[in-house]
């Protein structure tokens, strides 16, 4: 069978374009078996023992078969609406995320996750630091598989909770906001907004969240410096 593969950051800049097309796969093909033929196919996208694999909009181990109707793809490392307030309600509850091109605008985005009932609003936010292992830092570029960042963090909302167990009081709230883009140095990239009734497990929660973020959300991070550019956390 013929697979199309679709590629970002690190990997595309390697092999030169977001997707390839992998030819003579063999039916039942796993996900490792797949990267194995993609490696002999087109050995310039390097080492690929650090890259995950993606069916649809999930994460998958490297144990899956893979059917020649996914929609596959392979990941580097990763470094709202309105409605009635019942709506809001359970779509804060539920966890919201939202990518932005444009500046985040923290003190507006903070009043959205605000209410009567939780004592409790922390903020995460990550802005953009002005050197690098002793290197200036021009800015930051950010690249994001939009059609996964949102699922998987509201998977890695559901998880925390689970880790936590049910917060006191009532349901606790999240919204997430992550640039795209290019980021300049001392401007936010990332806001985590976690609202809850009580502050000792609105700590935890955006912990866990932001921990979550960096380990599991395919956002890729592109440094770059006085004397050159690199994709961080890439480790292929």
């Amino acid at each position: 069978m013929q697979l199309s593969v679709r590629l970002f950051a690190g990997l595309r800049d390697r092999v030169g374009s977001d997707h390839l097309i992998l030819k003579d796969v063999p039916a039942g093909s796993t996900l490792g078996e797949i990267k194995q033929l993609m490696a002999e196919q087109f050995p310039e996208v390097g080492d690929l023992s650090s890259v995950a694999g993606v069916i649809g909009h999930a994460y998958a181990p490297d144990s899956t078969p893979v059917n020649a109707t996914d929609q596959l793809a392979f990941l580097p490392p990763v470094s709202g609406g309105q409605g009635d307030a019942a709506a809001l309600e359970a779509s804060f509850c539920a966890g919201v995320f939202e990518l932005s091109l444009e500046p985040l605008d923290v003190q507006a985005l903070e009043q959205r996750i605000l209410s009567p009932r939780c004592g409790a609003v922390l903020t995460f936010l990550g802005t953009t630091r002005d050197s690098h292992k002793g290197e200036q830092v021009q800015r930051l570029e950010y690249e994001a598989f939009e059609a996964m960042t949102g699922p998987e963090m509201g998977r890695i909302f559901k998880d925390s909770l689970a880790q936590l167990g049910e917060s006191p009081g009532g349901p606790a709230r999240m919204l997430c906001v992550h640039r795209t883009g290019v980021v300049g140095v001392g401007e936010p990239s990332v806001l985590i907004s976690v609202a809850a009734p009580h502050r000792a497990y609105a700590f935890d929660l955006c912990r866990l969240l932001i921990d979550g973020l960096k380990d599991r959300l395919p956002i890729w991070k592109r440094e770059v410096l006085t004397n050159g550019a690199h994709w961080v956390g890439d480790r292929s």
